[in-house]
């Protein structure tokens, strides 16, 4: 019989999170392939809302869908020589294909700038052609050492935007626009707060000219990046040789950007709000959001709640579990592991007395409502636990936000800091953007997260490592 058990979070958290992903039915390694996984029903369903969500703001805002190959030219990545150097270390290559030596291998997709830099090559001629606002879902392959599932593994699925502009003000515009709509998904849906902020030079996305990200904390304290946008200046531009005639008459290279937010985002998701119980899904991101249970003990009492049970779920439009051999306590361990927002529960005497009773999978309080009710009860109880969600993982990241004027002072505070054992904060110190100050951090095992593009805290101050004058505090974390 499998081990039901969900390990405590406060005895070992990455433990706790891999319980929570396989007994909630979200994922499972696969096995067969090494760093893979199996995405199931449960967690596919999450992604889809995620991609609804995403899609229908790409579109709002001028973006059209279109998809590149999966195999690009290995000479491709060769073209932008910092793109290629990121990269290098993570990159699957095909060498044989239908039997012979390829001529020139090919890399399985890593990211897109270099093949999309070809065709915006093909396609881009005038500034009346800009700006070319495209958008991809597709899967990647990065060859990582270390997988977890959700949020590393060798495979794994997202959204990849690519524009290009006639001018470097445009493109920003564009940069902090997906910036914007990234932190609205993922707070307004997944009920996750992030922080919006600059990368590093050292942390940038490779051949960037700048990147920006959203940072969020999970229940241990460490960060996850949450999504990505990065201005990338006229460096693939010029890589690609992408020139358009401006309406002056000249000829300049575009500038682009490129953006993305990928499956990780479930990870997120779930080490934000899940519990020692399992799964804890916001309703606006839920595949399930309610389901009605029906009890009954004897046979002549299943007509009568079966009749009340049908009709509430047609009202409601809400799944109803009827499944035979399953005992009223098995379905609700059932969709309690599962993240269930709101189940109902129907007896012989709620049909009697013309109620139901509900419960919240955050809180576990139990309600009884009058049938009339429910439909305004069940909205109102939605409404109130997605902020309700916010609010506490907003309140978790302001209690374990903590300023240092030190390096060391910053070294006490992480030092004892792991997946497994938790203990994170946001450090806010000091920093000046500079990769040497940043590999300094590294060797505490921890990184600059993002330079916010709020300053929340005491403006400028002396760098905890070169005592050179920086504007603001930078938030140092370690991370996913």
């Amino acid at each position: 019989m499998a081990d039901s058990r969900i390990t405590p979070r406060a005895q070992d958290f990455a433990a706790w999170y891999q319980d929570v992903v396989l007994k909630g039915d979200m994922a499972e390694p696969a096995e067969i392939v090494k760093g893979c996984m199996v995405i199931k029903p449960n967690g596919y369903a999450v992604w889809e809302a995620l991609q609804r969500a995403f899609d229908d703001r790409f579109k709002a805002t001028g973006h059209q869908n279109v998809y590149f190959p999966l195999l690009i030219p290995e000479s491709f990545l060769k073209k932008e020589a910092e793109h290629v150097e990121g990269f290098a270390p993570e990159l699957a290559v095909v060498t044989i294909a239908g039997g012979k030596e390829l001529e020139e291998p090919y890399v399985i997709r890593p990211t897109s700038e270099t093949i999309v830099g070809h065709f915006f090559a093909k396609w881009i001629h005038s500034y009346r052609d800009l700006p070319m606002l495209l958008n991809q879902w597709a899967n990647v392959v990065r060859w990582e050492l270390r997988t977890r599932m959700f949020l590393r593994t060798t495979e794994f699925l997202w959204q990849e935007g690519h524009t290009a502009h006639s001018t470097h003000a445009e493109a920003r515009e564009e940069v902090l626009r997906i910036l914007d709509i990234y932190a609205e998904v993922a707070e307004d849906l997944m009920a996750m707060p992030v922080i919006k902020g600059v990368k590093t030079k050292a942390e940038k996305f490779a051949g960037a000219f700048q990147s920006f990200s959203i940072e969020a904390m999970m229940q241990n304290g460490l960060a996850l990046q949450a999504g990505t946008s990065h201005d990338l200046g006229q460096n693939f531009g010029r890589a690609f040789d992408v020139k358009f005639q401006t309406n002056e008459g000249k000829l300049d290279y575009v500038w682009q950007t490129s953006w993305g937010v990928s499956t990780r985002l479930i990870g997120g998701l779930i080490m934000t709000h899940s519990d020692d119980k399992g799964l804890v899904l916001p309703p606006k991101i839920a595949p399930v959001p309610v389901v009605l249970v029906p009890i009954y003990r004897k046979e002549e009492e299943r007509s009568s709640v079966m009749e009340m049970a049908q009709k509430i779920g047609a009202d409601l439009k809400c799944k109803l579990d009827t499944r035979e051999g399953q005992s009223p306590g098995a379905k609700f361990f059932h969709w309690e592991r599962r993240g269930v927002p709101i189940v109902l529960e129907l007896g012989p005497r709620d049909v009697a007395s013309g109620n139901v009773v509900m419960k919240r999978r955050d809180t576990g309080a139990k309600e009884i409502i009058p049938q009339s009710d429910l439909r305004v009860k069940i909205d109102a109880t939605q409404s109130a636990m997605q902020t309700d969600l916010y609010q506490t993982a907003k309140q978790r990241l302001k209690q374990n936000y903590v300023t240092a004027d030190s390096l060391s002072q910053v070294e006490d505070i992480l030092r004892d800091v792991t997946a497994e054992k938790g203990g994170g904060k946001f450090v806010f110190a000091h920093i000046k953007d500079d990769p040497q100050c940043d590999a300094r951090l590294k060797e505490l095992k921890a990184t600059v997260r993002c330079i916010p593009l709020v300053d929340e805290h005491d403006g400028p101050g002396k760098c905890i490592i070169t005592g050179e004058p920086v504007d603001k505090r930078a938030v140092i974390a370690k991370a996913y």
